[in-house]
């Protein structure tokens, strides 16, 4: 019975999501076109091989952060909607209503990255070392923009302030992660400000993955989980709270 509702609401919500394909497909889509647009430039730059690899992780990091917007949005419309509280007071467990929600966005943040790096290959034959460390580095940097686009859905008044905070936060983090610029041609201050960044980390992550470094890899999902767990608590506070105030 548990089962079966929790497989219920991944149809809702697998269903709410493809009635409106719009943003989703939109996070897909842009990411390749930039890397096709910007890796001639990065490859001129930085030899072949590192120049798609900059292009392909910078992109993927970049697109997948505001991805977070699909997440963000999922909870805001719950709030406008005013079916928050209805659903906070349905006959299921925490635990089945969050598989409900979580599952069908974690599937598109993880398939976004998927496409992204299958194009990569496909179009420029960037090379994976370790598919391992890959995988692994696409799943907790999918579960941390989860739990971030959450924590963001419960403190946006809008869909408006919901976008700003999501592009303008986008951005910044993956200017500071080296995903635009590599570090080392960072200015001064900003590469001393980058490891507070998750964009940095996701970069450090992918870039080890790419090159079969597990060291780096490792330490970058542990900054990755923690950033997660902390978005984590910061969303269960105010979804305790009747899922932040009430939009309007």
């Amino acid at each position: 019975m548990i089962a079966d509702r929790s497989v219920a609401l991944i149809r809702h919500n697998f269903a709410v999501m493809a009635a409106e394909p719009g943003p989703i497909v939109s996070r897909i889509v842009m990411p390749l076109v930039l890397i096709t647009l910007t890796r001639p430039l990065y490859a001129a730059a930085f030899g072949s091989a590192a120049g798609s690899a900059q292009a392909v992780s910078g992109m993927l990091v970049m697109f997948s952060l505001m991805a977070m917007s699909v997440v963000g949005l999922s909870i805001l419309t719950e709030r406008l909607w005013h079916t928050a509280d209805r659903l906070r007071a349905a006959p299921i467990s925490p635990l089945e209503m969050f598989a409900g929600k979580a599952t069908p966005i974690l599937a598109v943040l993880v398939t976004q990255q998927i496409v992204v790096l299958a194009y990569g290959r496909v179009a420029f034959g960037l090379r994976y070392t370790s598919p391992v460390l890959l995988g692994g580095t696409v799943l907790i940097w999918g579960v941390m923009l989860l739990a971030v686009g959450t924590a963001v859905g419960t403190m946006a008044r809008s869909g408006g302030a919901l976008s700003a905070m999501v592009d303008i936060g986008s951005l910044s983090i993956t200017g500071l992660g080296g995903a635009f610029v590599p570090l080392a041609l960072l200015p001064g201050w900003a590469r001393a400000l980058a490891p507070a960044s998750p964009g940095y980390w996701a970069m450090r992550a992918m870039n080890g993955a790419l090159t079969g470094a597990a060291g780096p890899t490792l330490q970058a999902w542990l900054v990755i989980a923690a950033v997660a767990v902390l978005a984590t608590l910061i969303a269960g506070v105010r979804l305790r709270h009747g899922w932040g105030r009430q939009a309007v």
